[in-house]
């Protein structure tokens, strides 16, 4: 009976061991220690957005060109820091007409605005590999408050990779031509790559 208690104790405290090595504290821990630094957004990251139209269809596009800087804090989650930019003249629909819609000054007037920016103001951790970042969205000279979902999905040595989503209203910045008819909500899909510099 003393060997079978014993065996029983050893497997217990093995297991309490186990899944305390898995988790979200000791996996936070690990993963802020691995990605903590200031990476470069690359091109190969992938900005994607959606506009759904009444009746089904809608607008689905990309933007070709970005650019932008994130800093992870390895201590403190909270003072970490994004900086992001996308020029609207490289946005892709696949439709030449639509691009020309949207590239003409009843929405993104990128001759006169040839960027749109968002920094963030926060960020909040929400699990060991989520964050909410909020910021500033500045589009058509009229910023306003925008928030993303982050969700780490994968990370290397000198390399890190979000799925990051959110909702923007564009009658925020001027940009509500066709509404109701079109959504005012802009879905974001996005896939940010981040080079260690």
């Amino acid at each position: 009976m003393k060997t079978t208690d014993a065996l029983f104790s050893n497997v217990l405290r093995a297991g309490i061991a186990t899944l305390l090595a898995f988790s979200p504290i000791a996996a936070q821990a690990d993963t802020l220690s691995e990605v903590a630094g200031r990476y470069a957004i690359q091109p190969s990251s992938r900005v994607g957005f959606t506009v759904s139209q009444v009746g089904g269809g809608g607008i689905t596009g990309n933007f070709k060109k970005f650019s932008g800087t994130f800093a992870l804090n390895k201590s403190d989650i909270s003072q970490s820091m994004i900086n992001f930019t996308l020029y609207p003249e490289s946005v892709s629909t696949g439709q030449a007409r639509i691009e020309s819609f949207l590239r003409s000054d009843a929405v993104f007037d990128s001759a006169n605005y040839p960027t749109i920016t968002f920094k963030s103001t926060q960020i909040t951790q929400t699990s060991a590999d989520t964050a909410e970042v909020a910021g500033i969205l500045t589009a058509r000279g009229k910023s306003s408050p925008a928030s993303f979902q982050a969700n780490l999905s994968d990370h290397g040595k000198n390399s890190i990779t979000f799925h990051v989503q959110g909702k923007v209203m564009r009658s925020r910045y001027g940009m509500d031509v066709g509404t109701p008819i079109y959504s005012n909500v802009v879905q974001f899909d996005m896939t940010i790559r981040g080079q260690r510099s």
